[in-house]
């Protein structure tokens, strides 16, 4: 089926559209959103088959509703914030504001036109064919490629980033007393929500892209970033960053912006790494796959090899933490970073890796700190060989790793989110303490228990 997006408050004019969609073919059908908010929180679930967006700026209340209505602008936003795939038709009677919805889309790159309701039947007249025109000469792009078992791949994509939102958040809250974090865990840790920082923002935006595309579109990847930036700035975002995502939101070219960082070296942090567990947990059953994901979501604002070969390396250790689910003890953690290995291209970060998996377990944190780094550098080798460290030691303990994460100070939350996204995998949601999960941030997703 093709699916129209409406966005129309006025029962008379939604009759009107579903007696004139019937013209356009027997395989259409519409979903209708009332009010501005509920068209953002569940527009996304049918991009898979959308062909057509249709949108009205000015909402009414509807009877017993509790809350403003929004308006036709901010689901404009919203659909600027991801690459353009189908046209969008503006219906509004409100000018100035129908023109301020086609300036955000136009600059975000869609095809849209606006149509005046003027007269009577004016869908059938004046929309009807502007849609028809519209389609044909701007069809809908082919860019979701979602798998049969993408609902399988979703459930640990979410497992992975609840994993690194719980450890971020706890990373953070403890960077400034790192070294009680055992002692304030066991006491208990303050009531939520609990803040989390640009390493759970970004890799939601990884896991959104993955939700609607099934693979990593570095285009509608960066426009995600720059508009969760643009949204909720003081994320604690790095000033490299900022200065990338607020370029893409003047409208400037991410690659450009990720090449000339940091005088044309690009960047070697640990930004690409922080994000990357769940493309492992999207792609576990291909770890070739999730080489290639991880590289693609790295290269959006980070280019220096080190950046790239530390994002690919959480990307495998995510994968492999769930591949490896049910071997045990010394093997498993052979195994673990067998796969690491093979994957990660040749850098200091992956000869860190090489250290990191000949270091016993059972070496003192601090020891291990100052062999492998502990993310004070906040570069890619100076976090991940530590962080896969932790992760290969802690498999089965999600709250033990993340203590380990933070005792070791440096980039805490950095640290934890990395563990956090990684271990989440391998122990199991039920291995996260409920309390933990209940006090995070709610993230823009079902929760899934």
């Amino acid at each position: 089926m093709k699916t129209l997006l409406l966005l129309e408050d006025n029962s008379e004019r939604i009759e009107a559209f579903e007696a004139t969609l019937r013209e356009l073919g027997d395989d259409w059908q519409m979903r209708v959103w009332r009010d501005a908010h509920s068209m953002i929180a569940e527009c996304e679930d049918h991009f898979g088959d959308t062909h057509l967006i249709s949108l009205d700026h000015d909402l009414n209340p509807q009877p017993g509703a509790t809350r403003d209505p929004g308006t036709g602008v901010e689901v404009a936003k919203l659909f600027a914030s991801h690459f353009p795939f189908c046209p969008i038709i503006i219906h509004s009677t409100n000018a100035d504001r129908a023109w301020s919805m086609h300036n955000e889309l136009r600059f975000g790159g869609w095809t849209v036109e606006r149509v005046g309701p003027i007269g009577e039947d004016w869908v059938k007249k004046l929309w009807l064919p502007k849609a028809r025109e519209m389609l044909k000469n701007s069809p809908r792009a082919d860019i979701f490629q979602l798998p049969e078992n993408h609902h399988e791949r979703m459930q640990r994509a979410f497992l992975s980033l609840e994993g690194i939102a719980i450890g971020d958040a706890v990373g953070e809250m403890l960077a400034y007393r790192h070294y009680q974090a055992s002692e304030i865990i066991e006491r208990g840790l303050p009531a939520g929500p609990w803040f989390r920082t640009d390493d759970t923002e970004m890799a939601i935006s990884i896991v959104e892209g993955l939700k609607l595309y099934g693979y990593v579109h570095q285009d509608a990847l960066a426009r995600r970033f720059a508009w969760r930036y643009e949204k909720e700035p003081d994320r604690g975002y790095g000033s490299m960053t900022r200065m990338q995502l607020n370029e893409i939101n003047r409208g400037g070219d991410w690659r450009q912006g990720a090449a000339n960082a940091f005088g044309g070296q690009g960047s070697m942090g640990n930004g690409g790494a922080m994000r990357a567990a769940p493309i492992g947990a999207y792609f576990a059953d291909d770890l070739k796959r999730t080489a290639d994901e991880a590289r693609a979501s790295a290269l959006v604002t980070h280019t220096h090899p080190e950046g790239v070969a530390g994002t690919i390396a959480v990307a495998i250790a995510a994968a492999s933490a769930w591949l490896t689910r049910n071997s045990l003890g010394d093997e498993r953690r052979k195994q673990f970073f067998d796969a690491v290995l093979e994957f990660t291209p040749e850098s200091k970060t992956r000869r860190g890796i090489v250290i990191a998996s000949q270091t016993s377990p059972s070496i003192e944190i601090e020891t291990v700190a100052k062999a492998l780094g502990n993310g004070s550098l906040v570069t890619a080798p100076d976090t991940v060989p530590f962080a896969l460290w932790v992760a290969a030691k802690h498999l089965d303990d999600y709250a033990a790793s993340l203590k380990q994460a933070i005792l070791a100070g440096g980039d805490c939350d950095t640290n934890a989110a990395i563990v956090g996204g990684i271990v989440a995998l391998s122990a199991g949601r039920e291995n996260i303490p409920t309390k933990w999960r209940q006090q995070k941030e709610r993230l823009p997703f079902v929760d899934f228990s």
